[in-house]
């Protein structure tokens, strides 16, 4: 068995604490020699390097994501604003952060896989990209300056930068990797409601392009401590092998095969519906509270800030169940939870304070959903296909990454992300129920709430397919 194969078994486990590699000799055609090293490895799921690993995951987490969260605030300022006042593509801008950084995720992570020396430094590269162009969209007086900048090129940089946190995780912790995961995931929430308070007071204060360049800076400076710190714990390849061992394990076809499958068909399914509504409320809640109960801009924003602080919490217990519970189990409670608050509360809702009872219960039983994703990654990767050896024509197991499980997952949610934007106009175009049914259901937003809360039950709906077999 190659030390490749050795290295990605430590991978898996997490639980040895040695590694071998295998040098190649370059001076004959093919003549290998095994030469056996022992390496001092840190401890995966505790000790300081792990949680120092984990701490700087969350601060990207909450840089990259939580910004992109956080345009709610330059959308308003832009709106109403020159040079982009009456500009109608700048709501284009958040959605294509988001959607980029979803969408691309799973090609650089493969990529990441096929040159794993490279990956070690993508954060810092990453960071220092997205500081310039944040620094570039600084100079942008067109919509179409900030799509390409604050929207394309910040979402690619984030996307590098944020990768490796995802590539390592699995080496630093094993057997409480949903926590891991959901620490990590839970500065996303944490990112959308304390930087938009900062932003807007940088933008109150003075203006876009002196706010940008300020975000651009903490950008700069934190980008070489923190790519420090996100590292792998397993030796990388010599530069010889960087390539070789998984090539030999066919790690991308291996992928083809488990995409394929029924099963992570069925889990992609119910991620991208989940997707297509989980983000509607965030981007209506607060022109809902406004129409409705005539709230100021502060107690309008509010309701999302709840629910970006509820799904902090979600995204760390959620996760956290995913180590002791089948996945299904985990998502059928965040599915059900989810669709209760929102055709309960939201629906029923005659008071401000009954919207923001359903601000914290839609956060903390949806806000945790992609913190269950470890789980999907461990069931759909604990029976790996079988494939024929070429070279020696005998069956061996053929390695799925689970962090390919997760790139896909995420271009899902990115398909969904995109997909709500068109949809939440067609919901609402024609202002349904408006004056003939109550709460939340009359006030021109029925049928958004009515399809946000069948898309979350969607969400859930592994456990039922699970029930019948089909899982």
């Amino acid at each position: 068995m190659s030390s490749a194969v050795i290295e990605l078994n430590d991978h898996i486990s997490g639980l040895n604490s040695t590694a071998t590699t295998r040098e190649t000799s370059q001076s004959g055609v093919g003549t290998e020699t095994q030469t056996p090293h022992e390496f001092s490895l840190p401890a995966a799921d505790t000790g300081k390097d792990a949680w120092l690993f984990l701490a700087a995951c969350w601060l990207v987490e909450a840089l990259v994501w939580g910004f992109g969260f956080s345009f709610g605030v330059f959308q308003d300022y832009y709106s109403s604003h020159l040079p982009f006042q009456g500009a109608g593509n700048i709501a284009v801008v958040g959605t294509t952060t988001l959607g980029i950084m979803y969408i691309l995720t799973p090609f650089v992570i493969a990529f990441s896989r096929v040159r794993p020396r490279w990956a070690r430094w993508f954060t810092l590269s990453g960071l220092v990209a997205a500081s310039l162009t944040i620094a570039l969209s600084s100079l942008a007086t067109t919509a179409a300056q900030l799509v390409a900048t604050q929207g394309v090129l910040f979402g690619i940089g984030g996307c590098f930068a944020y990768c490796p946190s995802i590539l390592y995780i699995d080496e630093w912790f094993a057997r409480r990797k949903g926590m891991a995961y959901g620490i990590m995931w839970s500065a996303a929430g944490f990112g959308g409601a304390i930087l938009p308070l900062l932003l807007e007071a940088l933008l109150a204060a003075y203006g876009f392009r002196t706010a940008l360049r300020v975000w651009a800076t903490v950008l700069f400076l934190l980008a070489v401590p923190l790519s420090y710190f996100i590292r792998p714990r397993l030796p990388l390849p010599s530069a010889g092998a960087a390539t070789s061992g998984w090539r030999n394990l066919n790690t991308i076809k291996n992928m083809r095969q488990v995409i394929s499958g029924r099963r992570l068909l069925l889990y992609q399914f119910a991620n991208v519906v989940q997707a297509t509504g989980y983000f509607l409320p965030g981007v209506y809640l607060p022109s809902y509270a406004r129409t409705a109960f005539g709230a100021s801009a502060m107690l309008a924003a509010l309701t999302v800030l709840l629910v970006n602080i509820a799904a902090t919490v979600s995204s760390v217990v959620l996760g956290s169940m995913t180590d002791k519970l089948p996945a299904t189990t985990c998502l059928v409670l965040s599915g059900v939870g989810a669709s209760v608050a929102v055709l309960a509360l939201w629906g029923l809702a005659s008071t401000l304070a009954g919207v923001y009872a359903f601000c914290v219960l839609y956060g903390l039983f949806a806000g945790g959903y992609t913190s269950i994703w470890p789980g999907i990654m461990r069931e759909t990767t604990a029976s790996p296909p079988r494939r024929e050896s070429e070279q020696e024509g005998e069956q061996i197991d053929a390695y799925v990454d689970p962090s390919l499980v997760f790139g896909w997952l995420c271009a899902g949610r990115g398909v969904g992300n995109v997909v709500s934007g068109p949809l939440s106009s067609l919901l609402i175009h024609s202002r349904p129920w408006l004056g003939q049914a109550i709460g939340g259901y009359g006030s021109g937003y029925g049928s958004l709430i009515v399809y946000t809360g069948i898309s979350a039950v969607v969400g859930g709906s592994a456990f039922f397919w699970r029930r019948l077999g089909m899982l």
